[in-house]
């Protein structure tokens, strides 16, 4: 079985071991965050940080999604700094993924010497 985006994947969370090799743990998750735009734009990806989305109910604005990063236009991606990932980080990446078209979404989390993912896929 083949995972959807594996290179594209495979790279983001080898930055993600980079950047946590780098920084050790116990930074805020922006910073993380940001290390990684760095090293991801470097390594020639395009990277949208922040990037709104509107979300619609019957035709009328309700709010606005607003994910951490998306690379590439295909991978949300969203650093935490957690104990671990919960059943409302999965939720969250969900939401992002019905609300963006996109297929996957990968958790990163940075409170630990050994960096933790998890993918979400629509």
């Amino acid at each position: 079985m083949q995972l959807i985006h594996e290179a594209l994947s495979g790279e983001i969370i080898g930055v993600a071991m980079d950047v946590l090799n780098e920084l050790k743990p116990g930074l805020d998750e922006k910073l993380y965050e940001n290390a990684m735009v760095i090293e991801l734009r470097e390594r020639g990806h395009q990277v949208d940080q922040q990037k709104r989305f509107k979300v619609q109910f019957k035709g009328h604005h309700i709010g606005t999604l607003v994910p951490d990063m998306i690379v590439d236009d295909l991978v949300v991606v969203d650093p935490k700094v957690a104990t671990s990932f919960n059943d409302n980080h999965i939720a969250q990446m969900t939401g992002y993924l019905s609300h963006t078209q996109l297929s996957l979404a990968l958790l990163l989390n940075f409170k630990y010497a050994k960096l933790k993912w998890k993918r979400i896929v629509k």
